[in-house]
């Protein structure tokens, strides 16, 4: 039934890619955007004209769309269940998240195996929360030297070979893949992704500068949790980080909770990441929507505390975050000083076009689909929308 998928929502501020459209409307038929202007404008001869929403000056902004996160709610994408998918997905969309990439830990190839089998089969019927579109395999294919909250057990060179029969065997599935690019085969791995239209990232990382300019010759050209596993920003070696500050064809993500980068970091990101290169990635793992306590982020234990995530047996190595993407947004905005225009620009459209699903979702434009999200003036969710279908809890 369409029925409930036909609304009109008037007297809001719609954030759209050329600005916000002030005492705006959206109107939504089937679940797609038929309209966006002033409400003054807006058609009333539509058969969902009676259906009205009053925002009452509260902003429209497009879904969010998270590129890099690996569960909720005690589940986690790396011990892959169709229950568990429902889980994470409820979980995120309550949150604003419309639109997520299934994101895998570094794993013994078998599990990586599964992740990809399940995650195939879960898109393949009726998603009724966010929408999973993808999966970003975040290793094996990192550098022993950086691996973060990843298991080093796990830890293999970068494999072209285990890369093309997976996208053979699922065509399109795969739409990222995180890797050191300083590591042997990198660059052949590299150009095979490009070819294939997926995102080709470095993380976790012993790369120098030079070896990420190399990279970026050949096709790298984006990076996971900027500052975080990456060789670090020095004036005589500039390293990963400087590397990514410097060259702008080079996006990045950043994980924006106040724990993993401090505030001038983000700053100083935004102010040279302004090309659609700034990316609001949450990272959360399976405590997110919970407290304090132990979880598990892959194989590995996690110990959580105040919103701090970090290896049970290392306490100084942060695991993963408790992050939503309306909290991320929020603190772009209320704590980094972005405008709304541009953070729902790093939580939206960027990562829409960086996976190449923006010609369907990321930005409230006439033909997208309705992934929707009223956000009051004090930047706190009221109502989300799924292909034009309002998320109930």
């Amino acid at each position: 039934m369409n029925s409930d998928r036909n609304f009109t929502i008037v007297h809001a501020e719609v954030v759209t890619p050329r600005g916000i459209i002030h005492d705006g409307a959206v109107q939504v038929e089937k679940g797609i955007i038929t309209y966006v202007g002033s409400a003054a404008g807006a058609p009333s001869d539509s058969a969902n004209s009676s259906k009205i929403i009053d925002a009452k000056g509260s902003y429209v902004l497009p879904g969010f769309i998270d590129v890099h996160v690996h569960g909720g709610m005690l589940e986690d994408f790396s011990v892959p269940s169709q229950e568990g998918f429902d889980a994470i997905t409820k979980l995120h969309c309550s949150q604003g998240t419309t639109s997520m990439l299934a994101t895998s830990m570094t794993m013994p190839k078998e599990v990586i195996d599964e992740i990809l089998e399940q995650v195939n089969t879960y898109i393949h019927n009726d998603m009724p929360y966010a929408q999973l579109v993808g999966v970003h395999l975040e290793g094996p294919f990192i550098s022993p030297k950086w691996p973060g909250s990843q298991n080093p057990v796990h830890i293999v060179p970068p494999n072209r070979e285990w890369v093309e029969a997976w996208e053979t065997q699922y065509p399109g599935l795969i739409k990222q893949v995180t890797f050191a690019p300083e590591r042997e085969g990198a660059h052949e791995l590299i150009r095979y992704l490009r070819k294939k239209g997926i995102v080709a990232a470095a993380g976790h990382t012993d790369a120098t500068y030079e070896e990420i300019m190399a990279a970026a010759e050949v096709g790298l050209h984006h990076a996971v949790h900027m500052f975080n596993a990456m060789t670090p920003l020095h004036h005589r070696k500039p390293g990963t980080a400087g590397a990514l500050l410097s060259n702008p064809a080079l996006s990045a993500e950043i994980i924006a909770d106040g724990i993993h980068v401090h505030k001038a970091g983000i700053q100083l990101l935004a102010s040279v990441k302004t090309d659609h290169n700034l990316i609001l990635i949450t990272d959360a793992m399976s405590a997110a929507g919970l407290g304090n306590g132990e979880y598990m982020l892959g194989d590995l234990p996690v110990v959580v505390k105040d919103n701090v995530c970090t290896l049970k047996e290392n306490e100084a190595t942060l695991a993963g975050s408790t992050l939503t993407m309306i909290r991320g947004f929020r603190h772009l905005v209320q704590e980094i000083g972005l405008s709304v225009e541009r953070a729902s620009e790093a939580a939206s459209l960027n990562p829409a076009k960086l996976i190449r699903i923006d010609q369907h979702t990321g930005s409230i434009e006439t033909g997208k689909q309705a992934d929707l999200l009223l956000v009051d003036p004090d930047l706190n969710l009221q109502d989300v929308w799924v292909k034009g279908r309002l998320f109930q809890n």
